[in-house]
């Protein structure tokens, strides 16, 4: 579980200056793609991705739990925190609760939504943060190399020889339980990838012609690495990032499931996973319902990085 089905996975491969790929001399795991196809201006491109009957449906659901998310407080749910144990354990389909109610009689539609506000979060900013030091890092060793790489390198060495869900939970030992300190451990657990993937790129891009011009000219390496390095990096980072989304959302449910992340009451799928596995016989649909929205998020966002591999990798064209 360490890299597995993580986003070095379906990260596009490289082709190297010498025309290598992912195992091929020449390319190293996650180095840029020189001519990618990428479509023409973002109608074109919005168009190449939703063309595709499966990524349009995984669009379409995608966007129905983001809207879903940001709307909560206005769609005029019950509240999801407090319930009534009158109601409790009540079906589907039952008349005032369309996906039935838990143990304390709390409406499981609206502890959903409220809840896709909290996983999504989670999601998105644990890979932004994972992105933001990663790519940084990764993108000054390789740009820089000497000693600053090599101690780099490892320290990524060091925590990617951890599988991935145990140094996780081993950072939430270190901080305690708690939604904020999940998403900061996940975040960390997730840095090393992100780092192999920049480095990857700035060692194939830093003796390319136009960077060694861009030196010659007197460019300073700030501007040279966002300019220059950066902007021709971000395909495998995109679909890294776009894939990773879904298996930090996992890793966040799966932290509260076991009382690390977030805590009761709060409507996340995760404690809502762990308050319904004790009814699992009597009410099977109190975790039902969460791990169906689990599914559904973490399988959307996967189709849309493959989809955007597709795009972004020259090898999958005319695949």
């Amino acid at each position: 579980m360490s890299a597995g089905p993580r986003a070095l996975r379906g990260a596009p491969g490289p082709v190297g200056p010498s025309g290598g790929g992912a195992g091929i001399p020449g390319g190293e795991p996650g180095a840029p793609v020189d001519g990618a196809p990428a479509p023409r201006g973002r109608r074109a491109f919005w168009r190449a991705i939703l063309g595709e009957p499966v990524a349009a449906v995984s669009f379409v659901i995608l966007a129905v739990f983001v809207l879903a998310a940001l709307l909560a407080p206005w769609l005029g749910l019950p509240d999801p925190v407090r319930g009534s144990l009158i109601d409790r354990l009540q079906p589907p389909l039952t008349p005032g609760h369309l996906l039935g109610t838990d143990e304390f009689g709390r409406d499981l539609l609206s502890r959903v939504v409220w809840g896709a506000r909290v996983s999504l979060a989670v999601g998105f900013a644990a890979v932004g943060i994972a992105v933001v030091i990663g790519v940084t890092l990764g993108l000054v060793s390789g740009y820089l190399g000497g000693r600053f790489d090599f101690w780099t390198q490892r320290v990524v060495d060091m925590l990617m020889a951890f599988p991935y869900i145990l140094l996780a939970l081993m950072i939430v030992a270190i901080l305690g339980p708690g939604l904020m300190n999940t998403m900061l451990a996940i975040s960390i657990a997730g840095v090393p990838y992100y780092v192999r993937i920049a480095r990857s790129s700035a060692l194939t891009l830093r003796k390319r012609e136009f960077v060694e011009a861009a030196e010659a000219a007197g460019a300073g390496p700030v501007r040279i690495l966002l300019r220059h390095v950066l902007s021709n990096s971000l395909s495998p980072i995109v679909v890294a990032a776009t894939l990773d989304v879904g298996w930090m959302i996992m890793a966040a449910a799966g932290m509260s499931f076991l009382g690390l992340g977030a805590q009761p009451p709060q409507a996340e799928w995760g404690v809502m996973l762990s308050n319904g596995r004790q009814f699992l016989r009597v009410a099977p649909w109190v975790s039902l319902v969460p791990g169906t929205m689990i599914f559904l998020v973490v399988l959307t966002l996967n189709l849309l990085g493959d989809r955007l591999r597709d795009l972004l990798d020259p090898r999958m064209v005319g695949r």
